[in-house]
């Protein structure tokens, strides 16, 4: 059976059996278009043996789905790129690969799984969901409503005293009244005598 198409069998049966062994992270990842993907994939039982491998479903997953070979390596650094994969690089530190992808596009998004073929068992990652999109959503902030600032009352200044000057109106006032009917006091009793003094010239004439 040829390599390529005995890693596309062995996916399809490690899917329906649904074994994982390895640690891959992250789970999900969103990018904008022409940014880099980065993705791990490490052994959380026991050392990995023999090659590890990085596959690519587009898609959702079923078990007719195809899976794209994209590259492998093992702990001697022999690295092995699938057809046309230009923009994939995957390097090894320990036991953990890492697979690099450059410029984005949003065909590249799909699963992308690690697994290790073992005798008889195939080994899978937990699969890295990548979502490539021109524009990344933004999340609406929340509007603050702004609370109107309350005016503070403000005592009312202390004026002139004014009760000393009012005092002085009012007693200048109560002076010129007092005048006023003195004086109309002397004028009656002006007129008063006079009236007397003309009825006492008018009865002397009369008695004459």
């Amino acid at each position: 059976m040829q390599p390529r198409l005995w890693l596309l069998v062995a996916a399809k049966l490690a899917a329906l059996r649904g074994i994982c062994g390895l640690q891959q992270s992250p789970h999900f990842l969103m990018l904008q278009t022409n940014q880099s993907a980065t993705m791990t994939c490490e052994s959380k039982t026991s050392s990995i043996n023999g090659r590890l491998y990085w596959l690519r479903q587009r898609g959702a997953p079923s078990p007719d789905s195809h899976h794209e070979f994209l590259a492998s390596g093992d702990f001697s650094n022999n690295i092995v790129y699938g057809r046309g994969m230009t923009s994939v690089t995957l390097s090894r530190l320990s036991t953990r690969f890492t697979l690099s992808l450059k410029h984005v596009k949003p065909e590249d998004s799909g699963v992308y799984f690690c697994m290790t073929i073992g005798h008889p068992e195939l080994t899978f990652g937990m699969g890295t969901n990548l979502s490539v999109v021109d524009v990344l959503p933004t999340t609406a902030q929340p509007t603050t409503k702004t609370t109107p600032k309350k005016k503070k009352c403000q005592p009312p200044s202390p004026g002139p005293q004014k009760g000393l000057h009012c005092s002085l109106v009012t007693l200048g006032l109560l002076v010129a009244s007092a005048l006023l009917l003195l004086l109309s006091l002397v004028v009656a009793v002006h007129l008063y005598c006079l009236r007397r003094r003309a009825r006492l010239r008018f009865i002397k004439q009369f008695y004459k």
